[in-house]
């Protein structure tokens, strides 16, 4: 017959089995690589932006990409030709997504992160920090920027 403190022990074992392996299930349901593909997706739009590329652009964007940046609502078109007339300007940009924490819920993913970059211009190159945020929807393996938000964080 076996004890009861035999009993409790092996009772806690299975226990602690059974919530490891549901926790792994859980993990396991959203692999990692849909996590890197949102970051990534998030990396190209700087890209395209970078080359003044909108087919690059569209193609990292939902048809329907709308963003709030500058204080302002613009659509991927608008908002590339907003970036179009700052490199004419003289104006450089470098983005950096950095510190990403990824929310993903299906078909629908959210992420946070810490843009840190820099402007060059005529008078010279200054270091920038952007806090934003975007939604993406996953378009037959494709994860697509649907909506996307800037704030750039005040300089000291």
């Amino acid at each position: 017959m076996i004890s009861a403190r035999l009993f409790r022990a092996i009772a806690l074992t299975w226990i602690s089995a059974a919530i490891l392996c549901f926790s792994a299930q859980c993990v396991a349901a959203q692999p990692a690589s849909d996590q890197e593909k949102v970051v990534e997706a998030l990396r190209l739009m700087y890209v395209a932006a970078t080359n003044d590329d909108p087919g690059q652009f569209r193609a990292v964007t939902s048809p329907d990409f709308f963003t709030f940046d500058g204080g302002m609502r613009m659509s991927g078109d608008e908002l590339m030709a907003f970036i179009k007339d700052a490199h004419a300007a003289g104006k450089v940009y470098v983005w950096e997504v950095t510190e990403p924490q990824v929310h993903i819920d299906g078909q629908t993913a959210w992420v946070t992160y810490v843009n840190r970059g820099s402007l060059q211009d005529a008078t010279g190159k200054k270091g920038l920090t952007w806090l934003e945020s975007a939604v993406l929807r996953k378009y037959d393996d494709t994860w697509r920027i649907q909506f996307f938000h800037s704030t750039r964080v005040p300089s000291k």
